[in-house]
């Protein structure tokens, strides 16, 4: 008699064990995720925001075979960062710190995954936990700084290119003088809610489209002159819409500017990404000759 081959079983994962740690996670950091969410639905800037856990659960979700088929086990190491992140949201509560206490919960979730699945686990997730953090506002002084700048540059590009299509500009600081109408750059127009959608994207997109890490670098840095551009772009476009009809220059109009810049630099990335693969395949065949 042939003895019965025995087919190795495939290793589950302990979603008992994960239920139960997310439940007791939720509780204590509830306080926190329920300001988060009031912010991220009120905050223009961060409408990417309920995308993120989405798209970071996806792609664990994906991974689900492989992370089973793991030889895994427990690493109390990661109790140091669950430690440090109980640490920082007591810090933080008392002294009202949203940001910090933010921050702890993803230094929890880390050192939770840590904890449970070991150093080989928390390697495999590292980019579905990195996502994380595009679902946290950033703080409020690095904000303004940003936005600050992104405001002066965009001003200062939009006057060179009112310029050079002719139409008289004189700009003072991140104001631009017109001969219809004076027209501000605000913080809702510095490009911050493009950069900070843009560069969530540019992410998810290197990570779903292409395999070469120094590829998805380039894509993810690309987004901040890609934003500088489609948002001067479009401070540009209104002041030639207050040209022909000054109420173009609000409402609609000027909302509906804003998803076509959004997209335009969108398209931008995806074009740049088809430029690099081109100039990579040139490069292979010159060197394979």
């Amino acid at each position: 008699m042939t003895p019965a081959i025995e087919t190795p079983r495939k290793s589950e994962l302990p979603w008992t064990t994960i239920a139960w740690f997310g439940v007791l996670l939720v509780a204590a950091y509830f306080p926190v995720l329920r300001h988060l969410v009031r912010q991220c639905y009120y905050d223009p800037d961060m409408g990417h925001a309920f995308f993120v856990p989405i798209i970071s659960g996806f792609i664990v979700w994906q991974r689900r075979e492989e992370l089973a088929a793991l030889k895994t086990q427990p690493d109390w190491r990661g109790l140091i960062l669950v430690v440090w992140g109980g640490a920082q949201l007591l810090v933080a509560t008392l002294g009202t710190e949203l940001f910090t206490a933010r921050i702890a919960l993803i230094i929890t979730l880390v050192g939770l995954v840590w904890t449970l699945g070991g150093l080989l686990t928390l390697k495999k997730l590292a980019f579905p936990l990195f996502l994380l953090l595009f679902m946290i506002p950033i703080p409020q002084l690095l904000y303004n700084t940003l936005t600050f700048k992104l405001q002066i540059q965009a001003s200062r590009l939009a006057e060179d290119a009112l310029t050079l299509l002719s139409v008289p500009v004189t700009r003072e600081g991140n104001v631009l003088e017109l001969p219809n109408q004076k027209l501000s750059v605000v913080e809702a127009c510095s490009g911050i809610r493009s950069l900070l959608s843009l560069s969530f994207l540019s992410l998810v997109y290197g990570y779903f489209f292409e395999k070469r890490n120094w590829v998805r670098i380039t894509l993810f840095f690309a987004t901040i002159p890609l934003a500088i551009i489609a948002n001067a772009s479009r401070v540009t476009i209104t002041g030639l819409m207050t040209q022909v009809k000054t109420e173009l220059a609000e409402g609609f109009f000027h909302e509906a500017q804003g998803w076509v810049i959004f997209m335009v630099g969108l398209g931008l990335l995806i074009i740049l990404h088809s430029l690099i693969n081109r100039a990579s395949r040139i490069v292979a065949a010159r060197r394979a000759r």
